[in-house]
């Protein structure tokens, strides 16, 4: 079961070999995987995805960018 969380400031990821992505703030699905955790979320119909690495996700929950819910 994926954990809950909030997006609450400037969080983003890189998407291949482009340009970072910024990750619109509001409720987030968390997947934590061995090396990164995978972030779910939906606007109105769309639904979007990222895999950000693991130290990069501790820095932004650490700097409280990302609020986890209890």
């Amino acid at each position: 079961m994926a954990q809950k969380a909030h997006i609450v400031g400037k969080v983003e990821y890189r998407s291949g070999d482009g340009p970072n992505v910024e990750i619109r703030p509001g409720p987030v699905d968390l997947n934590p995987g061995i090396n990164d955790v995978t972030l779910s979320w939906t606007d109105d119909d769309a639904h979007g995805s990222a895999a950000i690495p693991l130290a990069d996700f501790k820095r932004y929950v650490a700097e409280g960018l990302i609020k986890l819910d209890s």
